[in-house]
Protein backbone atom coordinates (compact mmCIF):
# COMPACT_ATOMS: atom_id res chain seq x y z
CA UNK A 1 0.00 0.00 0.00
CA UNK A 2 1.24 3.52 -1.15
CA UNK A 3 1.82 6.04 1.79
CA UNK A 4 -1.01 7.53 2.45
CA UNK A 5 0.27 11.35 2.77
CA UNK A 6 2.52 11.18 0.04
CA UNK A 7 -0.54 10.31 -2.29
CA UNK A 8 -2.08 13.03 -0.05
CA UNK A 9 0.65 15.37 -1.23
CA UNK A 10 0.72 14.40 -4.70
CA UNK A 11 -2.92 15.00 -5.55
CA UNK A 12 -2.47 18.43 -3.96
CA UNK A 13 0.40 19.25 -6.34
CA UNK A 14 -1.43 17.70 -9.54
CA UNK A 15 -4.74 19.84 -8.45
CA UNK A 16 -3.13 22.83 -7.54
CA UNK A 17 -1.21 23.24 -10.27
CA UNK A 18 -4.52 22.75 -12.78
CA UNK A 19 -6.15 25.51 -10.57
CA UNK A 20 -3.10 27.28 -11.27
CA UNK A 21 -2.30 28.37 -7.86
CA UNK A 22 1.41 29.73 -6.60
CA UNK A 23 3.78 27.24 -6.30
CA UNK A 24 4.66 29.10 -3.06
CA UNK A 25 1.15 28.53 -1.61
CA UNK A 26 1.17 24.76 -2.52
CA UNK A 27 4.72 24.07 -1.00
CA UNK A 28 3.15 25.87 1.77
CA UNK A 29 0.68 22.76 2.32
CA UNK A 30 3.43 20.20 1.64
CA UNK A 31 4.31 19.98 5.25
CA UNK A 32 2.58 20.44 8.13
CA UNK A 33 3.35 23.32 10.59
CA UNK A 34 3.67 20.93 13.82
CA UNK A 35 3.56 17.67 14.39
CA UNK A 36 3.39 15.94 18.29
CA UNK A 37 3.72 12.56 18.62
CA UNK A 38 3.80 10.68 22.15
CA UNK A 39 3.23 7.51 24.02
CA UNK A 40 0.47 7.36 26.66
CA UNK A 41 0.98 5.22 29.51
CA UNK A 42 -2.08 3.79 30.82
CA UNK A 43 -3.23 1.56 33.94
CA UNK A 44 -4.81 -1.60 32.75
CA UNK A 45 -7.57 -3.27 34.94
CA UNK A 46 -4.80 -5.97 35.64
CA UNK A 47 -2.79 -3.90 37.17
CA UNK A 48 -0.24 -3.46 34.43
CA UNK A 49 0.90 -0.62 32.23
CA UNK A 50 0.58 -0.56 28.31
CA UNK A 51 1.86 2.10 26.23
CA UNK A 52 0.45 3.35 23.26
CA UNK A 53 1.55 5.52 20.20
CA UNK A 54 -0.29 8.69 19.71
CA UNK A 55 -0.36 11.90 17.40
CA UNK A 56 -1.65 15.40 17.06
CA UNK A 57 -0.83 17.03 13.59
CA UNK A 58 -1.70 21.19 13.17
CA UNK A 59 -1.40 21.45 9.79
CA UNK A 60 -1.94 24.63 8.20
CA UNK A 61 -3.51 27.57 10.62
CA UNK A 62 -3.77 31.03 7.64
CA UNK A 63 -7.40 30.87 7.73
CA UNK A 64 -8.34 29.61 11.32
CA UNK A 65 -7.09 27.80 13.93
CA UNK A 66 -6.77 24.19 13.55
CA UNK A 67 -9.41 21.53 13.96
CA UNK A 68 -10.03 17.99 13.08
CA UNK A 69 -10.90 14.68 15.04
CA UNK A 70 -9.33 12.40 16.45
CA UNK A 71 -9.42 8.60 16.07
CA UNK A 72 -8.60 5.40 17.85
CA UNK A 73 -7.67 2.47 15.69
CA UNK A 74 -5.23 -0.27 15.34
CA UNK A 75 -4.28 1.13 11.65
CA UNK A 76 -3.52 5.04 13.00
CA UNK A 77 -0.33 5.90 12.03
CA UNK A 78 1.89 9.39 11.66
CA UNK A 79 1.66 9.20 7.80
CA UNK A 80 -2.18 8.84 8.20
CA UNK A 81 -2.71 11.64 10.73
CA UNK A 82 -0.41 14.19 8.27
CA UNK A 83 -2.53 13.16 5.51
CA UNK A 84 -6.04 13.29 7.31
CA UNK A 85 -5.00 16.74 8.75
CA UNK A 86 -4.14 18.07 5.01
CA UNK A 87 -7.06 16.75 3.78
CA UNK A 88 -8.83 19.09 7.02
CA UNK A 89 -7.40 22.53 5.57
CA UNK A 90 -8.45 21.60 2.39
CA UNK A 91 -12.14 21.22 3.85
CA UNK A 92 -12.54 23.82 5.99
CA UNK A 93 -11.68 25.75 3.38
CA UNK A 94 -13.69 24.34 0.81
CA UNK A 95 -16.70 24.87 2.79
CA UNK A 96 -15.80 28.22 4.12
CA UNK A 97 -14.81 27.88 7.44
CA UNK A 98 -12.10 30.11 9.47
CA UNK A 99 -10.04 27.16 10.52
CA UNK A 100 -6.79 25.45 9.40
CA UNK A 101 -6.94 21.83 9.18
CA UNK A 102 -5.83 19.30 12.24
CA UNK A 103 -5.86 15.68 13.21
CA UNK A 104 -5.33 13.30 15.94
CA UNK A 105 -4.89 9.64 16.47
CA UNK A 106 -4.10 6.55 19.02
CA UNK A 107 -2.75 3.62 17.35
CA UNK A 108 -5.14 0.67 19.55
CA UNK A 109 -8.17 -1.36 19.07
CA UNK A 110 -10.98 0.00 21.53
CA UNK A 111 -13.18 -2.55 21.15
CA UNK A 112 -10.51 -4.77 23.67
CA UNK A 113 -10.62 -2.16 26.46
CA UNK A 114 -12.77 -2.08 29.10
CA UNK A 115 -14.73 1.45 29.70
CA UNK A 116 -12.18 1.87 32.40
CA UNK A 117 -9.73 1.48 30.21
CA UNK A 118 -11.06 3.60 27.31
CA UNK A 119 -11.49 6.77 29.82
CA UNK A 120 -8.09 6.49 31.25
CA UNK A 121 -6.59 6.39 27.55
CA UNK A 122 -9.01 9.02 26.39
CA UNK A 123 -7.36 11.16 29.62
CA UNK A 124 -3.63 10.60 28.88
CA UNK A 125 -4.51 11.61 25.60
CA UNK A 126 -5.04 15.18 26.95
CA UNK A 127 -2.20 15.21 29.05
CA UNK A 128 0.17 14.30 26.84
CA UNK A 129 -1.89 16.96 23.86
CA UNK A 130 -2.46 19.93 26.55
CA UNK A 131 0.04 22.61 25.47
CA UNK A 132 -0.62 21.28 21.90
CA UNK A 133 -4.42 22.18 21.78
CA UNK A 134 -6.78 25.21 23.20
CA UNK A 135 -9.65 26.73 21.82
CA UNK A 136 -7.91 29.42 20.07
CA UNK A 137 -5.39 26.82 19.03
CA UNK A 138 -6.34 23.70 17.82
CA UNK A 139 -10.01 22.02 18.78
CA UNK A 140 -9.87 18.02 18.62
CA UNK A 141 -13.30 16.58 18.04
CA UNK A 142 -14.67 12.99 17.39
CA UNK A 143 -13.27 10.61 14.68
CA UNK A 144 -13.19 6.65 13.77
CA UNK A 145 -14.32 4.52 16.71
CA UNK A 146 -14.53 8.17 19.18
CA UNK A 147 -17.42 9.61 20.17
CA UNK A 148 -18.92 12.45 22.27
CA UNK A 149 -18.47 10.74 25.74
CA UNK A 150 -14.89 10.39 24.91
CA UNK A 151 -14.86 13.50 23.66
CA UNK A 152 -16.81 15.09 27.59
CA UNK A 153 -13.74 13.27 29.03
CA UNK A 154 -10.93 15.06 27.35
CA UNK A 155 -12.45 18.33 27.60
CA UNK A 156 -12.89 17.68 31.04
CA UNK A 157 -9.40 16.70 31.52
CA UNK A 158 -7.69 19.70 30.04
CA UNK A 159 -9.89 21.87 32.10
CA UNK A 160 -8.72 20.21 35.24
CA UNK A 161 -5.12 20.97 34.04
CA UNK A 162 -5.50 24.88 32.66
CA UNK A 163 -7.91 25.31 36.22
CA UNK A 164 -11.03 27.16 34.26
CA UNK A 165 -13.59 26.32 32.58
CA UNK A 166 -12.83 26.06 28.31
CA UNK A 167 -15.69 24.23 26.63
CA UNK A 168 -14.57 25.66 23.25
CA UNK A 169 -11.78 23.37 23.37
CA UNK A 170 -13.51 20.21 22.05
CA UNK A 171 -15.92 19.33 19.68
CA UNK A 172 -18.48 16.80 19.44
CA UNK A 173 -19.05 16.40 23.33
CA UNK A 174 -22.54 15.31 24.73
CA UNK A 175 -24.94 18.12 24.78
CA UNK A 176 -24.80 18.03 28.78
CA UNK A 177 -21.48 19.26 28.83
CA UNK A 178 -21.70 21.67 25.55
CA UNK A 179 -22.47 19.82 23.07
CA UNK A 180 -24.32 20.94 19.95
CA UNK A 181 -27.40 19.70 19.32
CA UNK A 182 -27.37 17.77 15.73
CA UNK A 183 -23.53 17.17 15.63
CA UNK A 184 -23.93 13.18 15.67
CA UNK A 185 -26.12 13.30 12.69
CA UNK A 186 -23.94 16.23 11.09
CA UNK A 187 -21.56 13.79 8.62
CA UNK A 188 -24.43 12.00 7.40
CA UNK A 189 -26.81 15.13 6.95
CA UNK A 190 -24.19 17.26 5.41
CA UNK A 191 -23.34 14.60 2.97
CA UNK A 192 -27.21 14.05 2.45
CA UNK A 193 -27.35 18.11 1.65
CA UNK A 194 -24.74 17.72 -0.77
CA UNK A 195 -26.28 14.53 -2.52
CA UNK A 196 -29.42 16.18 -2.68
CA UNK A 197 -27.78 19.26 -4.75
CA UNK A 198 -26.23 16.46 -7.31
CA UNK A 199 -29.39 14.64 -8.06
CA UNK A 200 -30.52 17.81 -8.89
CA UNK A 201 -27.37 18.77 -10.60
CA UNK A 202 -27.58 15.65 -13.01
CA UNK A 203 -31.69 15.57 -13.10
CA UNK A 204 -31.73 12.26 -11.12
CA UNK A 205 -34.94 10.86 -10.10
CA UNK A 206 -34.98 9.61 -6.87
CA UNK A 207 -37.19 6.67 -6.88
CA UNK A 208 -34.87 4.94 -9.33
CA UNK A 209 -31.97 5.85 -8.28
CA UNK A 210 -29.71 2.77 -6.55
CA UNK A 211 -27.65 3.30 -3.92
CA UNK A 212 -24.87 1.28 -2.24
CA UNK A 213 -23.40 2.07 0.84
CA UNK A 214 -20.00 0.76 2.72
CA UNK A 215 -19.81 1.39 5.80
CA UNK A 216 -22.70 1.56 8.60
CA UNK A 217 -21.34 3.43 11.40
CA UNK A 218 -22.93 6.93 12.64
CA UNK A 219 -22.35 8.52 9.04
CA UNK A 220 -23.36 5.91 6.92
CA UNK A 221 -26.93 5.60 8.72
CA UNK A 222 -27.64 8.85 9.17
CA UNK A 223 -27.06 9.17 4.94
CA UNK A 224 -28.82 6.07 4.07
CA UNK A 225 -31.94 7.18 6.31
CA UNK A 226 -32.38 10.30 4.91
CA UNK A 227 -31.94 9.25 1.47
CA UNK A 228 -34.23 6.24 1.86
CA UNK A 229 -36.65 9.12 3.14
CA UNK A 230 -36.03 11.40 0.42
CA UNK A 231 -36.79 8.33 -2.30
CA UNK A 232 -33.42 6.71 -3.21
CA UNK A 233 -33.50 2.83 -3.41
CA UNK A 234 -30.59 1.45 -0.72
CA UNK A 235 -30.08 -1.67 -2.15
CA UNK A 236 -26.52 -2.76 -0.50
CA UNK A 237 -24.88 -2.68 3.20
CA UNK A 238 -22.07 -3.58 4.81
CA UNK A 239 -19.80 -3.29 7.96
CA UNK A 240 -16.34 -4.36 8.02
CA UNK A 241 -17.66 -8.03 8.28
CA UNK A 242 -19.65 -7.57 5.14
CA UNK A 243 -22.71 -6.90 3.33
CA UNK A 244 -26.20 -7.63 2.18
CA UNK A 245 -28.04 -6.72 -1.07
CA UNK A 246 -31.50 -6.84 -1.29
CA UNK A 247 -32.59 -5.17 -5.63
CA UNK A 248 -35.71 -3.91 -4.13
CA UNK A 249 -34.05 -1.87 -1.36
CA UNK A 250 -33.59 -2.39 2.59
CA UNK A 251 -35.74 -0.01 5.50
CA UNK A 252 -32.81 1.71 7.20
CA UNK A 253 -33.98 2.39 10.33
CA UNK A 254 -34.73 -1.71 10.45
CA UNK A 255 -31.04 -2.69 9.79
CA UNK A 256 -29.79 -0.21 12.15
CA UNK A 257 -32.17 -0.90 15.19
CA UNK A 258 -31.05 -4.89 14.60
CA UNK A 259 -27.37 -3.82 14.17
CA UNK A 260 -27.56 -1.37 17.33
CA UNK A 261 -28.81 -4.60 19.22
CA UNK A 262 -27.01 -7.66 18.09
CA UNK A 263 -24.11 -6.00 16.40
CA UNK A 264 -24.47 -7.92 13.55
CA UNK A 265 -25.79 -6.70 10.36
CA UNK A 266 -28.64 -8.68 8.72
CA UNK A 267 -31.45 -8.02 6.31
CA UNK A 268 -34.46 -7.20 7.86
CA UNK A 269 -37.65 -5.42 8.61
CA UNK A 270 -39.50 -4.35 11.66
CA UNK A 271 -42.40 -3.06 12.50
CA UNK A 272 -42.40 -2.20 16.09
CA UNK A 273 -40.01 -3.98 18.26
CA UNK A 274 -40.93 -7.16 15.67
CA UNK A 275 -38.01 -7.93 12.99
CA UNK A 276 -38.39 -10.60 10.34
CA UNK A 277 -35.59 -11.58 8.30
CA UNK A 278 -36.22 -10.72 4.52
CA UNK A 279 -34.75 -12.41 1.59
CA UNK A 280 -31.75 -11.27 0.43
CA UNK A 281 -28.00 -12.15 -0.81
CA UNK A 282 -25.12 -12.09 1.16
CA UNK A 283 -22.11 -10.09 -0.14
CA UNK A 284 -18.29 -9.22 0.20
CA UNK A 285 -17.07 -5.11 0.58
CA UNK A 286 -15.46 -6.13 -2.55
CA UNK A 287 -18.11 -7.24 -4.30
CA UNK A 288 -20.74 -4.50 -2.83
CA UNK A 289 -17.73 -1.92 -4.61
CA UNK A 290 -18.48 -3.23 -7.79
CA UNK A 291 -22.55 -3.52 -7.87
CA UNK A 292 -23.99 -2.18 -10.44
CA UNK A 293 -25.70 0.72 -8.77
CA UNK A 294 -26.31 4.68 -9.61
CA UNK A 295 -24.33 5.32 -6.36
CA UNK A 296 -21.65 3.77 -3.89
CA UNK A 297 -21.33 5.66 -1.19
CA UNK A 298 -17.82 4.48 0.77
CA UNK A 299 -18.60 5.49 4.13
CA UNK A 300 -15.89 3.42 6.12
CA UNK A 301 -12.23 3.94 5.83
CA UNK A 302 -9.55 5.27 3.09
CA UNK A 303 -7.93 3.60 0.51
CA UNK A 304 -11.46 1.13 -0.45
CA UNK A 305 -11.06 2.21 -3.89
CA UNK A 306 -7.68 1.61 -5.03
CA UNK A 307 -6.31 1.08 -9.20
CA UNK A 308 -6.75 -2.74 -8.68
CA UNK A 309 -10.67 -2.19 -8.02
CA UNK A 310 -11.52 0.71 -9.85
CA UNK A 311 -11.92 -0.33 -13.38
CA UNK A 312 -14.54 -2.96 -12.31
CA UNK A 313 -16.48 -0.21 -10.45
CA UNK A 314 -20.12 0.38 -12.63
CA UNK A 315 -21.68 3.13 -10.43
CA UNK A 316 -22.67 6.19 -12.17
CA UNK A 317 -21.36 8.19 -9.45
CA UNK A 318 -19.22 7.73 -6.22
CA UNK A 319 -20.17 9.51 -3.21
CA UNK A 320 -17.25 9.90 -0.48
CA UNK A 321 -18.54 9.96 3.00
CA UNK A 322 -15.48 8.20 4.33
CA UNK A 323 -11.78 10.59 4.01
CA UNK A 324 -9.83 9.30 1.32
CA UNK A 325 -11.66 6.36 0.31
CA UNK A 326 -10.16 6.50 -3.53
CA UNK A 327 -6.36 6.50 -4.32
CA UNK A 328 -5.02 8.95 -6.62
CA UNK A 329 -4.30 5.97 -8.81
CA UNK A 330 -7.57 4.87 -8.70
CA UNK A 331 -9.26 8.57 -9.50
CA UNK A 332 -7.71 8.87 -12.60
CA UNK A 333 -9.10 5.66 -14.02
CA UNK A 334 -12.59 6.38 -12.88
CA UNK A 335 -12.22 9.88 -14.58
CA UNK A 336 -11.30 8.18 -18.20
CA UNK A 337 -14.23 6.06 -17.56
CA UNK A 338 -16.29 9.60 -16.52
CA UNK A 339 -17.29 8.24 -13.40
CA UNK A 340 -18.21 11.41 -11.07
CA UNK A 341 -16.65 11.20 -7.70
CA UNK A 342 -17.81 13.66 -5.06
CA UNK A 343 -14.91 14.44 -3.14
CA UNK A 344 -14.53 13.99 0.81
CA UNK A 345 -13.45 17.34 1.47
CA UNK A 346 -16.89 18.40 -0.07
CA UNK A 347 -19.51 15.42 0.80
CA UNK A 348 -18.43 14.80 4.51
CA UNK A 349 -17.44 18.30 5.75
CA UNK A 350 -21.03 18.45 7.43
CA UNK A 351 -19.15 16.60 10.77
CA UNK A 352 -16.80 19.71 11.24
CA UNK A 353 -19.45 22.53 10.35
CA UNK A 354 -21.50 21.63 13.19
CA UNK A 355 -18.38 20.93 15.01
CA UNK A 356 -17.84 25.07 13.99
CA UNK A 357 -21.22 25.61 15.28
CA UNK A 358 -20.42 23.86 18.38
CA UNK A 359 -17.17 25.92 18.97
CA UNK A 360 -19.35 29.43 18.06
CA UNK A 361 -22.31 28.39 20.77
CA UNK A 362 -19.41 27.84 23.40
CA UNK A 363 -17.53 30.96 22.70
CA UNK A 364 -20.95 32.94 22.85
CA UNK A 365 -22.32 31.21 25.83
CA UNK A 366 -26.00 30.91 24.08
CA UNK A 367 -26.77 27.32 22.44
CA UNK A 368 -29.12 27.08 19.17
CA UNK A 369 -32.20 25.27 18.73
CA UNK A 370 -31.80 22.13 16.49
CA UNK A 371 -33.98 23.57 14.02
CA UNK A 372 -31.57 26.34 13.61
CA UNK A 373 -28.39 23.92 13.83
CA UNK A 374 -30.04 22.05 10.81
CA UNK A 375 -31.17 25.02 8.69
CA UNK A 376 -27.23 26.62 8.64
CA UNK A 377 -25.88 23.28 8.31
CA UNK A 378 -27.86 22.92 4.90
CA UNK A 379 -27.19 26.72 3.63
CA UNK A 380 -23.35 25.78 4.42
CA UNK A 381 -23.10 22.42 2.48
CA UNK A 382 -25.21 23.87 -0.26
CA UNK A 383 -23.49 27.10 -0.69
CA UNK A 384 -20.28 25.35 -0.49
CA UNK A 385 -21.65 22.80 -3.45
CA UNK A 386 -22.57 26.02 -5.58
CA UNK A 387 -19.06 26.94 -5.30
CA UNK A 388 -17.53 23.65 -6.45
CA UNK A 389 -20.22 23.08 -8.86
CA UNK A 390 -19.15 26.94 -10.47
CA UNK A 391 -15.78 25.62 -10.16
CA UNK A 392 -15.94 22.67 -11.93
CA UNK A 393 -18.08 24.40 -14.84
CA UNK A 394 -15.40 27.13 -15.64
CA UNK A 395 -12.14 25.76 -15.19
CA UNK A 396 -11.93 21.88 -13.99
CA UNK A 397 -11.55 18.35 -14.66
CA UNK A 398 -13.28 16.69 -12.02
CA UNK A 399 -15.20 17.40 -8.79
CA UNK A 400 -12.31 16.92 -7.11
CA UNK A 401 -10.32 19.35 -8.82
CA UNK A 402 -12.71 21.78 -8.38
CA UNK A 403 -13.08 21.24 -4.77
CA UNK A 404 -9.69 21.86 -4.61
CA UNK A 405 -9.83 24.63 -6.15
CA UNK A 406 -12.39 26.25 -4.21
CA UNK A 407 -10.17 25.68 -1.49
CA UNK A 408 -6.59 26.45 -2.58
CA UNK A 409 -7.60 29.98 -3.74
CA UNK A 410 -9.35 30.39 -0.27
CA UNK A 411 -5.72 29.45 1.22
CA UNK A 412 -3.92 31.75 -1.64
CA UNK A 413 -5.80 34.58 -0.84
CA UNK A 414 -5.12 34.12 3.05
CA UNK A 415 -1.41 34.03 2.13
CA UNK A 416 -1.25 37.09 -0.19
CA UNK A 417 -2.43 39.00 2.82
CA UNK A 418 0.71 38.57 4.71
CA UNK A 419 2.67 39.23 1.27
CA UNK A 420 4.25 37.01 -1.51
CA UNK A 421 7.07 36.96 -3.70
CA UNK A 422 5.28 38.54 -6.14
CA UNK A 423 4.58 41.50 -3.86
CA UNK A 424 7.73 41.95 -2.04
CA UNK A 425 9.27 42.04 -5.71
CA UNK A 426 7.29 44.26 -6.80
CA UNK A 427 8.04 48.24 -6.80
CA UNK A 428 4.06 49.67 -6.34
Amino acid sequence: MSDVFQDAVARLRNLGEEAGIRPEVVEALVQPKATLAASLPVRMDDGGTRYFPAFRCRYNDVLGPTKGGIRFHPGVSAAEVKALALWMTIKNACVDLPYGGGKGGVIVDPKKLSRMELERLSRAYMRAMADFVGPDTDIPAPDVYTNARIMGWMADEYEAIVRHKAPAVITGKPVGLGGSKGRGEATGRGAFHIVEKYADHRGLDRASTTVALQGFGNAGYHIARLMQQAGYRIVAVSDSKGGIYKKDGFDVDSLYKVKQESRVLKGVYCEGSVCELVEHDTITNAELLELDVDLLVPAALEDAITEENAGDIKAKAIVEVANGPTTLAAEGILAERDIDVLPDVLVNAGGVTVSYFEWVQNRQGYPWTLETVRARLKSQMEDAFDAVATARAEDTSTWRAAAYAVALRRIETGIEMSGTRDYFNSED
